[in-house]
């Protein structure tokens, strides 16, 4: 186990805990000798970590402790590196470039023995589109969701007919070969999703929509049945 990866599962393990715990039952549990610990709550309180006690007497950590922003598990370090790779293979190319340039500041202020862990994963990301069609219009769409304006968009659905729809975009779904966006319909009155390569014009209103986006996507994952950590599957 790395150093960082211990650290880590110590940090955890006194979030468990609302009252001081033995220094004994805290190396038992992470499998490592009283000597180690001692030396690794010390690492911990010089990194900020408000940890009260001492030998003999227990330790608590008190509320209000952040984790370093880039203490990640190996596992964490993988699963980095995986979404990000794929997003820089197949996301537009604003996106696929923020990814990228998000590996390399990471990789940049990691401990060594984890930044080993970025630069050598085995998880790689099969061939596949690299750019789908209507990804051109990602970037104005995704800022869209971020201010929580109106669109107006001119819309191909798949029978082939047109149709002008104004809509309140909360989510972008991202697929190999399709991206679509989740949205309130004002003309539907509904949600609807919207595959971006059906589009053909895009016009950012000056106008926000009149509901939180976060209420939006929350309603249209019960409407869907989809829990909160579960992706939508394409229309």
């Amino acid at each position: 186990m790395s150093r960082a990866q211990r650290l880590l599962d110590l940090i955890q393990l006194l979030r468990g805990y609302r009252r001081p715990v033995s220094g004994a039952m805290l190396a038992e549990t992470l499998g490592i000798s009283l000597r180690t610990l001692y030396r690794d709550i010390e690492t911990l309180k010089a990194q900020g970590a408000h940890i009260d006690g001492e030998p003999g007497l227990g330790y608590v950590l008190r509320p209000g402790f952040m984790l370093p922003p880039l203490m990640f598990s190996e596992e964490e370090i993988e699963a980095i590196v995986l979404g990000s790779r794929w997003v820089a293979d197949r996301a537009d190319p604003a996106l696929s470039a923020a990814a990228r340039s998000a590996l390399t500041r990471i990789a940049a202020v990691l401990p060594a023995d984890l930044k080993a862990n970025l630069d050598t994963s085995a998880l790689l990301i099969g061939p596949g589109q690299a750019i789908a069609a209507g990804d051109a219009e990602l970037p104005v769409i995704r800022a869209a969701i971020r201010s929580e304006s109106k669109l107006r968009i001119s819309y191909l659905d798949g029978k082939g007919r047109s149709s002008r729809r104004t809509v309140w975009p909360f989510a972008l779904g991202f697929f190999d070969r399709v991206r679509i966006i989740v949205a309130w319909c004002e003309l539907r009155e509904g949600f609807r999703h919207f595959r971006t390569d059906r589009i053909g014009k895009v016009q950012v209103l000056d106008k926000r929509y009149p509901r939180r986006r976060q209420v939006l996507l929350k309603e249209w994952r019960a409407s869907e049945g989809i829990s909160e950590h579960r992706n939508f599957g394409s229309d």
